[in-house]
């Protein structure tokens, strides 16, 4: 559960990059040569992933030795996009508050 909200969080997270990212010229390339890039320069695997808007596929990739991220964006065509990108990832598992427990 607290996977599947997380997922969701970064896909909201990821609508609104995707949105600044249409304004600028985001980084796009076939999947398979994404990702691959993704793990044979920085280690990173897929940590989680959800569906965003008009069927595309939002997925976090991360690595743990050196705790860099990228979130992407797929569209249902097979173009992945970069949508951001940082450092000092850190995989987290929070529980959630009971309900009518203010958050």
């Amino acid at each position: 559960m607290t996977q599947k909200l997380f997922a969701l969080s970064l896909g909201f997270g990821a609508l609104i990059l995707v949105a600044q990212a249409h304004a600028q010229t985001p980084q796009c390339g076939p999947r398979a040569t994404v990702l691959a890039q993704l793990a044979d320069k920085y280690g990173e695997t897929r940590q989680s992933m959800g569906i965003a808007a008009n069927n595309m596929v939002m997925e976090l990739f991360a690595s743990a030795t050196s705790q860099s991220w990228t979130i992407t964006v797929t569209t249902p065509q097979g173009q992945t996009c970069l949508v951001a990108s940082g450092e000092g990832f850190e995989a987290m598992v929070d529980a959630l508050p009971a309900k009518g427990e203010p958050a």
